[in-house]
């Protein structure tokens, strides 16, 4: 059985170790997200999203098979999506971060986080859950659109990540 929970303290070294294997294994592989090994994700990104509260992960057997960090930052210029509706910061959350397991995928656990994330959002009074992914990471374009998430357009979000220079923006309205 699958749980959704914050991350604590107990966990952090098994989801940033979670994250390095996937990291590995997308860059010997086709790496869909653009993450670098021992770059970003890192087990001090999985520390710091912990002790701010916004990192949630999924356990499955008592092992940590997914993760994805949730807060109202969008740690870039969201001002240059083509939003459905006009929200200020505050006002959504944004999905960052998030990751299955190696040997995981096609379990349903982006999902399940995904649905989670939206049920947190409806809770918290948020208006939306918006999100950016590389424009040709068509695994998660799948995931998030056929989850209901609508494209407001691809930008630069001035992150001044030269090998990302545009990310293409998704939205879901509550």
């Amino acid at each position: 059985m699958m749980d959704i929970v914050k991350c604590t303290e107990e966990y952090i070294a098994e989801v940033g170790a979670m994250y390095d294997n996937a990291v590995f294994a997308l860059e010997n592989s086709t790496n869909y997200p653009r993450w670098i090994y021992k770059v970003y994700p890192t087990v001090e990104n999985v520390k710091r999203c912990t002790e701010n509260g916004e990192l949630y992960i999924c356990i499955n057997n008592d092992r940590a098979v997914g993760a994805y960090k949730l807060n109202a930052d969008p740690e870039g210029n969201y001002d240059k999506g083509s939003w459905r509706r006009q929200l200020k910061v505050g006002e959504y959350l944004v999905i960052h971060m998030l990751a299955v397991a190696v040997g995981q995928f096609g379990n349903g656990i982006g999902k399940a986080m995904v649905g989670h994330a939206l049920e947190t959002a409806r809770k918290g009074g948020y208006k939306a859950v918006r999100l950016d992914v590389v424009p040709d990471n068509l695994p998660a374009i799948k995931l998030y659109t056929g989850l209901g998430f609508t494209y407001a357009g691809t930008a630069d979000l001035e992150r001044g990540i030269e090998h990302v220079p545009e990310f293409s923006l998704f939205e879901f309205n509550l």
